[in-house]
């Protein structure tokens, strides 16, 4: 054995003894809590044109004590880039943050079991998705369609609605002084471009929701049975069916409240209501 080594193995132990003597009592900074980590994320979603300084100014109007080399930090761990970057708008938000001001139009076209078609005008709002059936007839004429829209704007002034814009096609069969009215009422009609049902998107899609959930599986002896049917439909739609953009809440009612521990309950009592003999099912808790 060489001097050398036992020398080398006494630092070696000496190093060991001084390590766990000196040993600190903790390892650099604690984490950051988990519910300020949360708020940091969900400013920046809520706020795309705030940079970590302005989202450390915000923690600390709301008292919650954070560095802001850690707000940089945890954004870069989320893999958020700069605020000039995220501050760009796309098209969706641009359409989510309008849908206060849209309104959409359109005709259905069905045919009652008597032979005679029929022509339903409807109107959504983009906002609430809350659908207002205007009325059906076998001739839409200029002065029934005129008609209808000035009941239109009347619902809306007595409902309070904000709308500035009404989205509708090229069809024929809405003359011009339905745009006239609208004028008076403040309202811009907006055309949709040739043969591009997608520019009204969100009233093509309550069109095929009504013809599946209604049209296609009711039978309608005449124009008096399918106004009936529209109103029942109109009812369940407006104040019962799910709607995912509203986060499964009806258009006039407000999101329910979810059972606290479902796990303890034995039985639960849904009564079942039917709307048109069966066509349409309501499911409520039983009192």
């Amino acid at each position: 054995m060489r001097p050398d080594t036992v020398l080398r193995w006494h630092r070696e132990l000496v190093k060991h003894q001084h390590a766990r003597t000196c040993r600190p009592k903790r390892r650099g900074r604690p984490p950051t809590v988990r519910s300020i980590r949360i708020v940091i994320l969900r400013l920046v979603r809520e706020n795309p044109s705030w940079g970590y300084r302005r989202v450390h100014g915000e923690l600390t109007t709301l008292g919650l004590k954070v560095s802001a080399s850690t707000v940089w930090e945890i954004l870069q761990q989320e893999g958020f880039d700069s605020a000039p970057e995220r501050a760009s708008t796309t098209w969706a938000d641009f359409l989510r943050s309008q849908a206060d001001a849209l309104l959409a139009c359109d005709f259905i076209e069905t045919v009652t079991l008597n032979g005679q078609r029929q022509y339903i005008l409807a109107v959504i709002e983009h906002a609430t998705r809350r659908v207002r059936v205007l009325g059906t007839t076998a001739h839409p004429t200029a002065a029934w369609v005129t008609q209808t829209i000035r009941n239109l704007v009347m619902d809306l002034d007595d409902a309070s609605c904000r709308a500035r814009f009404l989205i509708r096609d090229r069809d024929g069969k809405f003359p011009a002084l339905m745009n006239e009215i609208l004028t008076e009422a403040k309202i811009r009609t907006v055309l949709t471009g040739i043969r591009m049902p997608r520019m009204n998107s969100i009233m093509e899609r309550w069109v095929q929701t009504c013809r599946r959930e209604l049209l296609d599986r009711c039978l309608l002896w005449n124009e008096r049975h399918l106004r009936h049917a529209l109103g029942e439909y109109e009812r369940f739609y407006n104040e019962h069916r799910a709607h995912q953009a509203l986060d499964q809440a009806a258009p006039v009612r407000a999101v329910p409240i979810p059972i606290a521990e479902p796990a303890r309950i034995i039985d639960l009592s849904i009564r079942r209501r039917d709307r048109l003999g069966g066509i349409l099912h309501e499911y409520s808790h039983a009192a």
